[in-house]
């Protein structure tokens, strides 16, 4: 056993001796791992059938050239005396690639490999989830570590979610040995479209050394970090996925870890004579854990909202948040029951506008705005536009001065009186008819837009520590549209 990996296990087993009560529940800790692997035994021992599973052969995916080789496999050039995934001795896990031939076709076979899974045997839902790896670089190395959403609800890639918490490719893809890139992939996107950021190493350091690549995953977050947990580099949200689409990360997860080799038109390119056969990816240990429980956030009375009817328009309240120092990030989400209104969160987090982050602070604030819709009038199909209101008045008030004038002529001129009085209600008619049949005019067409009233905004904080089934805590606000 390495000393270093014989002081991180004693550690973990004082904290399991001595309970969550020789940690302050106050702040955020991790416990000790709810699943584990790390890999003891002396070399040859066999890789742990409780916990992994093998993908096998030529999978046609993302036009790579590796035959996939489970322990036991004996086809497609793998051995079963020398495999392609074996614990080391050292307490190591390693995947190894090997060249057959020098074919780059896609899907050829080229080069061997293993890909490992807990595909039916641990399938997770939310926790903190990281691997130590040393990998391997040259040109069509591309090493995973990632989690893919359980198909049991009958969904299949990418509506089942992707979460990669590390690849590396070569240099000529974008990347090189001192860049790693996480990623979040779901139906509308997935691929090319999938969220994604990468993370680049401190001067002196890369990826042929070993760092830990993991993720804080909690309902609707997902929080990448390299080597320290306590300091994400990325996080994406419910709130942050392309309109019309799905957050694809609420349901139960399983764990991979893979050395593909691409081929011709794949992200990494093709391998050449440079790339090292065999290229070994090692792993030190794969761990889960669960988040200890936490106190709910407490939002406050935010202030009520008041807006305009009938204009495009906005206003906001300041929601300021209460939480336990070092409890970690919470994810804030809005809604309104007002019609036709919108609702958004503007937050002060460098990483992320829709969360809070209680890492080292117990207090934070928000804004809360909220956005309604121009009360404009539709035209319906048919619809007559009359003169109605004021406009109506004014005119049947310049007839009747006209009607009188024509009258007093006639009076001066005919000395008909008869006569003029038959004229003029003739003449009257006439103009109540043209003004639409006198006072039965059509009403005004109604709004389209936030009609006025009394409405709320509902304001959701979701920690690391909760189950998803419902917000940790739910703040109110009245909104008036008036």
């Amino acid at each position: 056993m390495n000393t270093s990996k014989g002081t991180v296990r004693f550690f973990l087993l004082l904290i399991g001796m001595c309970g969550l009560s020789c940690i302050p529940t106050a702040a955020q800790n991790w416990g000790t791992p709810v699943w584990a692997d790390e890999f003891t035994g002396p070399l040859g021992t066999p890789i742990d059938s409780t916990k992994w599973g093998f993908d096998t052969g030529i999978l046609n995916v993302n036009n790579e050239v590796e035959y996939y080789c489970a322990p036991s496999t004996a086809t497609g050039g793998c051995q079963t005396t020398q495999p392609n995934a074996f614990i080391d001795g050292n307490d190591h896990l390693v995947i190894k690639a090997v060249r057959l031939n020098t074919s780059t076709l896609p899907y050829s076979g080229s080069w061997t490999s293993a890909r490992l899974l807990t595909s039916g045997k641990e399938e997770f839902l939310y926790g903190r989830v990281e691997s130590r790896i040393m990998l391997p670089t040259g040109p069509g190395i591309w090493p995973a570590f990632w989690a893919l959403g359980s198909s049991s609800a009958g969904l299949s890639w990418p509506a089942t979610g992707e979460i990669d918490y590390m690849e590396n490719v070569p240099a000529t893809a974008g990347q090189g040995p001192t860049v790693i890139s996480s990623t979040i992939h779901g139906l509308g996107y997935s691929g090319g479209n999938g969220l994604s950021k990468q993370y680049k190493f401190p001067s002196g350091q890369d990826v042929t050394g070993f760092h830990i690549y993991g993720a804080i995953w909690s309902p609707n977050m997902v929080q990448f970090y390299v080597d320290d947990a306590t300091k994400v580099f990325f996080v994406r949200t419910a709130a942050d996925i392309p309109a019309g689409t799905t957050w694809a990360f609420n349901h139960p997860f399983f764990l991979l870890l893979n050395l593909a080799v691409g081929g011709d038109g794949s992200w990494p390119g093709a391998p050449d004579a440079s790339t090292p056969t065999p290229a070994v990816m090692t792993v030190d240990y794969v761990r889960i854990y669960r988040a200890a429980a936490i106190p709910a956030p407490n939002l406050g009375n935010p202030s009520a909202i008041t807006v305009k009817a009938g204009a495009a328009t906005g206003n906001t309240t300041t929601v300021n948040i209460g939480e336990t120092a070092g409890s970690g990030r919470v994810f804030l989400s809005c809604s309104t029951n007002a019609p036709k209104a919108t609702c958004q969160i503007q937050s002060n987090d460098a990483l992320n506008p829709n969360t809070v982050d209680f890492s080292s602070s117990a207090t934070a604030s928000a804004t809360v705005s909220v956005f309604t819709t121009t009360n404009a009038r539709l035209l319906p199909q048919g619809y007559r536009p009359d003169f109605y209101g004021p406009m109506k008045s004014a005119a049947i008030a310049a007839a009747m001065v006209i009607l009188l004038m024509v009258l007093a002529r006639m009076w001066r001129t005919l000395r008909r009186p008869r006569f003029a009085v038959g004229t003029l209600l003739l003449l009257l008619g006439g103009v109540f008819v043209g003004c639409g049949g006198g006072m039965s005019t059509l009403p005004p067409p109604p709004g389209n837009g936030t009609p006025p009233g009394s409405y709320t905004i509902t304001v959701n904080a979701y920690t690391i520590a909760g189950n998803g089934t419902a917000p940790d805590a739910t703040a109110s606000v009245l909104l008036t549209v008036n």
